[in-house]
Order: C-alpha cells, then sequence, then structure tokens
C-alpha cells in the first residue's frame, strides 16, 4: 500500500463527506476469531469520530483478550495503538477538523487540569487513566446491529474500522510521517522511550540495565541510546534476544537462566562496578522490580518500573535498605510522556532519522487477517504488527 496516497484519499473522502456527520455508522469491528459489524454513534459533546487507518497489536491487547475475570468483559472492541482520520466531532471540539489526521491514546492530556498544568505529573486528573469498559461519561458508543451495548477499551477501541474517543485522549498528527510507524507512538514505543527519556532522564556517558526485552524493554534501550547511554545492558531469558537487541544499543547481554552461581544483579554490580546507574524492569514481575533495584547504584541510582505485574503483586524491601541506599525507585505509566506535548516531538525525531521506528514493525497484515497478528505474538514471533484496515 503507498501509505501517502492512502492518506490523501482518506482526507479528500472526510473532506467531501458530510452524510455520515452527526449519524450512527454501521462498519467492522474485529477480535481475535470474529469480525462483525457494529454501529458506532455519534460523537457527543468534546468527542469526536475517527476512521481506523491502521492500528498496530500490543500485548496488552492479548492479555486483556485472555482475561476471564474483571477488568475482563465481554463484548468489547480491543486496540489502542493506532492512527485515523477525523470523520466528525461534536460540541467543543476546536482542536482537530474533519480530513485531520490523529493518534488516539489512552493517555489522557486534558491541559486543563492540575496535573496537567504541572511539569511534575502526566497523570490527568479530569480525565484519569482507567480500565473499565467505558467511555469517560461512564456509557458506550458502541452496539451490535440488535441494540446490545459492545464495551469500551482504554478510551480507544482501534480494532475496528470507525471508533469514538474524547477530544483528551487525541493528538493532531502530522501528515508527512506514514501512518503505519505513527500509530507505535501510540503506546509501546512511546512508553519505553518515555520511560528512559522522561521517567528517568537518563544521562550521556550513563549505565543501563533493563529487565526485559520484548518490546517495551526494546524501546527503552532505543530511548536510553537516544539520550547518549554508553553502557545498555539487557537481561532476558531466551539468549536469541541478543542479535536483535544490539539492533536498538544493547551493548551487553546477561541469559538469567545461565545465572547458577550468581544471581543476575550481582552479575549486574560486577559489570558495572557498583551497580547501573538506571534499572528497568519491563516484564511486570515484582521479583525482578526488587532483582533491579538490588543492582541500582547506591547513592544516585533510579530503578524503573515499566511492566504491569498482576493484580495484588507486592514489593518487598528491608527499611533499612530503602534508607541507606539513596536509590529511587518510580513508576513510569506511559513513559511519564505528557501525550499532546511529547508525542509530536517524538514525530519530529523520527522525521529527523533519529528515532528508529522501523525496526520495530516486523509484520504487516490486512483487517482480515487480525488472527494471524495474535497468532505471531502469541508465538513471540513479532514485535509490532500492523493491522491496516483497508488493504
Amino acid at each position: 500500500m503507498n501509505n501517502r496516497k492512502s492518506v490523501e484519499a482518506l482526507r479528500l473522502m472526510a473532506n467531501n463527506n458530510t452524510s455520515t456527520a452527526g449519524k450512527a455508522i454501521t462498519c467492522r469491528a474485529g477480535a481475535p476469531l470474529v469480525i462483525e459489524e457494529v454501529v458506532v454513534d455519534p460523537p457527543k459533546s468534546g468527542e469526536l469520530r475517527i476512521k481506523i487507518i491502521c492500528t498496530s497489536l500490543c500485548h496488552s491487547d492479548l492479555t486483556f483478550f485472555n482475561l476471564v475475570v474483571p477488568p475482563a468483559c465481554f463484548p468489547r472492541i480491543l486496540g489502542h495503538e493506532a492512527v485515523g482520520m477525523v470523520e466528525s466531532v461534536g460540541d467543543g471540539v476546536i482542536e482537530v477538523v474533519e480530513g485531520d489526521m490523529v493518534i488516539p491514546v489512552f493517555m489522557s492530556d486534558c491541559g486543563e487540569c492540575r496535573d496537567c498544568k504541572s511539569k511534575k505529573s502526566n497523570l490527568c486528573t479530569e480525565f484519569p487513566f482507567r480500565v473499565d469498559p467505558w467511555m469517560h461519561d461512564g456509557t458506550s458508543r458502541f452496539r451490535d446491529l440488535n441494540g446490545q451495548t459492545i464495551h469500551h477499551f482504554m478510551f480507544v477501541s482501534s480494532f475496528t474500522e470507525y471508533t469514538v474517543v474524547h477530544r483528551a485522549n487525541v493528538i493532531k498528527l502530522n501528515p508527512a510521517i506514514p501512518p503505519s510507524r505513527a500509530c507505535l507512538l501510540a503506546c509501546g514505543v512511546s512508553t519505553g522511550v518515555g520511560a528512559a527519556w522522561r521517567s528517568a532522564s537518563v544521562e550521556r556517558g550513563s549505565t543501563v540495565a533493563i529487565f526485559g526485552l520484548g518490546s517495551i524493554g526494546l524501546a527503552v534501550a532505543e530511548g536510553a541510546r537516544l539520550c547518549g547511554a554508553a553502557r545498555i545492558i539487557g537481561i532476558d531469558v531466551n539468549p536469541n534476544k541478543f542479535a536483535l537487541s544490539k539492533k536498538f544499543g544493547v551493548t551487553d547481554f546477561i541469559d538469567s537462566t545461565s545465572c547458577t552461581e550468581k544471581s543476575v544483579s550481582q552479575m549486574v554490580n560486577e559489570l558495572t562496578d557498583g551497580g547501573a546507574d538506571y534499572c528497568f524492569e519491563c516484564v511486570g514481575r515484582a521479583s525482578l522490580v526488587e532483582e533491579a533495584y538490588a543492582c541500582c547504584r547506591k547513592g544516585w541510582g533510579k530503578t524503573i518500573v515499566v511492566g504491569v505485574d498482576r493484580p495484588g503483586s507486592l514489593l518487598k524491601f528491608a527499611s533499612t535498605e530503602v534508607l541507606h541506599s539513596g536509590k529511587i525507585i518510580l513508576g513510569s505509566l506511559f513513559g511519564g510522556l505528557k501525550p499532546k506535548l511529547d508525542i509530536p516531538i517524538l514525530v519530529n525525531k523520527y522525521m529527523d532519522k533519529e528515532l528508529e521506528l522501523d525496526k520495530f514493525v516486523t509484520h504487516e497484515v490486512g483487517f482480515e487477517e487480525i488472527n494471524k497478528a495474535f497468532d505471531l505474538l502469541h508465538q513471540g514471533k513479532s514485535l509490532r504488527c500492523v493491522i491496516w484496515m483497508d488493504r
């Protein structure tokens, strides 16, 4: 597919098509194994309806698809890494107009609350992040042809030809960037790069240790590389990942399954002469957070928690260890990025050939092949698979 031509065609369609604005749209929406027609209601005040161009598959989609306990629910339209064209806007939406190319994001940025105005936080208090299955007002814009409610996912729901999002969850996009690369910035790549760039503020010449070299961990490596880290140590259970991780800036690799006489943290401490300046946990396991903290340098080291652990999981630290070490441990939701400020910066870094998004895309499929995308991710064969709605 010629990306530029497809974007121009969609822009013309959005600009010339006034028959759908204000009306419900019937279109196709998919989940693994199922694609069926749904009704997408018009946007309410402060909302906009988007025609999805393409969407990439994130591991969170697979996780929530496999959930059988709350916050699981059915039926639900998953997907949250996407690029689309604005089809229509509701009252009060002035940031974008019909025909604009946009990225919908799960992380709200209203620009008006105390946190959004502060440089210290990216957690919007007006529209806080939740995984419950509704729009911000507690209702849905999706229903099946029989009128049954269909649930939302992370305020985005991109596995559909049309979706509705709030203005706080959308970013106007430079149309020069290919949609298949821009969609990566809606979650995974931004989270990892942001964790190194914004949350940790990795310094030039510093040492970094990354626990878990999935797509998020590799994005952290990419961010650390951009920040000028001198040494990036990757830790994973799969030794085959070392060759791939070198492309993202990883300089050293530790196969954690081979650590029999020494712990991973001991090996990192030896490699870095006392501990890494920055340690990132990208798996979502409490024991690895503790290991990361153990090999974080005393006095100034930072441990950044990026991975999502199971609900109720607890961390265990001796109080004296925390008091005497001078270390910092912090959580990094969406990499600490303020979406409307920082995503355009990442877009520019890609356009300037600094941020290398291309190497994250390992597969591209059409919407009808969404099952294939899930299979590739489940088998560990894909970093990011881009799903085109019209291919």
